[in-house]
């Protein structure tokens, strides 16, 4: 999402008090990032949250596929998978065949799908829909994003929270008083000819001075951050300027750039930068609205793909990933074998800390809502829970009262 159409979304958002969004937040580089977690570490035991946004409305149907049941395939014809092709989960329920890696997650106890995740009065619109996860208010515009409410109750450190690949902050990091950071990537190129030259200079030796020793470092960091995000260089790992237009899925953006975010994430990880929340995002293709099948598989592999390397890269951290889009697809696959946008869809938590397995009920698809599925958990709970439980914060300071703590952690 470019500036311009980022702006575009916070005033549709109502996120208006976040005016470090609007007018140019804090815009960090990597070395400024692993410079603080060289002065202020994270301590090794302490939780991170990693969220995962896929722009554009994923088929949870196709997702978390109900392959037995004999509704949801009269209701997808040429879009349903057979039971045979499924990775086999419990309930009758399967994971989409790209996602072998979350398929063993699962195995492993490590991956939690929360079902049938919705809000009040679900609203069609990706902005509006976007907007009111990201700012954990459903029933009325709030000014500030619920990971912006967090930073301005914790310190209101702009590095505490962090969105990769971003050149501004996404919405749900506007507080009040601050706003996370933005670690954009694609930035840096250097010419073939001085690779040779940084990399001697980024030679080190046990007898060379302290100075000297992190001044060579810093040659060697900066050929690594080049590298890093050169697969994202030309990726479009934001949504499509128009969020509103259909699309088949085709905007899906370049190979890898979810995959390069998580690098950079991991990379701040292990060196125990001072982040609690970091923020990325994936392709903006997952609005199928026409040829969904090939293209949904496709981008859910790069998704596995990106998360597994991702956790094993972290693995012995307290590093907790959660999957969410803005919302499910219409039960019935439209003229275009595609879906329309739709309501209720499945999160992924995946990480060490989880405890794996279906939370909230499964949405029938035999009593549905006006065509979409109905609700059977509030966006909410699944939020006061990573307040609560990874961020160390009192949930009811960030979402209101009333809300409750799921026991995926």
């Amino acid at each position: 999402m470019d500036t311009l159409t980022r702006r575009k979304f916070l005033l549709a958002s109502g996120v208006t008090a976040g005016v470090a969004l609007v007018g140019g937040a804090t815009a960090v580089t990597l070395h400024e990032v692993m410079a603080a977690a060289e002065a202020n570490p994270l301590p090794g035991d302490a939780s991170v949250l990693v969220l995962v946004t896929l722009y554009g409305g994923n088929d949870g149907l196709n997702t978390v596929i109900p392959a037995g049941d004999p509704v949801y395939h009269s209701s997808r014809t040429d879009l349903a998978y057979e039971e045979k092709d499924v990775l086999p989960l419990a309930d009758g329920l399967g994971l989409n065949p790209s996602m072998k890696g979350f398929k063993t997650l699962w195995d492993s106890k490590k991956l939690a799908i929360v079902r049938g995740v919705s809000y009040p009065k679900p609203d069609h619109s990706h902005f509006r829909s976007m907007a009111i996860w990201q700012t954990a208010s459903p029933t009325s515009p709030l000014p500030t994003g619920w990971l912006g409410r967090w930073l301005d109750a914790n310190g209101r450190d702009p590095l505490k929270a962090i969105a990769i690949g971003s050149t501004l902050p996404p919405p749900l990091l506007a507080g009040a008083e601050v706003a996370g950071a933005a670690l954009p990537l694609g930035g840096i190129t250097i010419p073939s000819a001085l690779h040779s030259p940084v990399q001697s200079m980024g030679r080190t030796d046990p007898a060379d001075p302290a100075l000297e020793a992190r001044a060579a470092g810093s040659m060697t960091d900066l050929l690594r951050v080049e590298q890093t995000f050169a697969a994202a260089h030309t990726a479009k790992s934001e949504p499509p300027d128009d969020p509103e237009r259909p699309t088949d899925g085709n905007s899906g953006g370049g190979q890898g750039a979810l995959g390069a975010q998580l690098d950079v994430v991991a990379r701040c990880i292990a060196a125990n930068a001072p982040t609690r929340a970091y923020s990325v995002s994936s392709l903006g293709g997952f609005d199928t609205h026409s040829n969904e099948k090939g293209t949904q598989s496709k981008l859910l592999g790069e998704l596995d793909s990106a998360v597994n390397g991702f956790l094993g890269k972290v693995k012995g951290k307290q590093v907790v990933v959660a999957v969410y889009s803005e919302f499910g697809r219409r039960v019935a696959a439209n003229a275009n074998q595609g879906t329309d946008h739709g309501t209720a869809g499945p999160v992924f938590i995946a990480g060490e800390p989880v405890a794996g397995g279906f939370y909230g009920d499964e949405p029938s698809l035999a009593k549905l809502d006006d065509g979409d599925l109905a609700a059977t958990t509030d966006f909410r709970d699944v939020y006061a829970t990573l307040v609560g439980k990874v961020l160390g914060t009192d949930p009811g300071q960030i979402l209101g009262a009333g809300r409750q703590q799921l026991a995926f952690l």
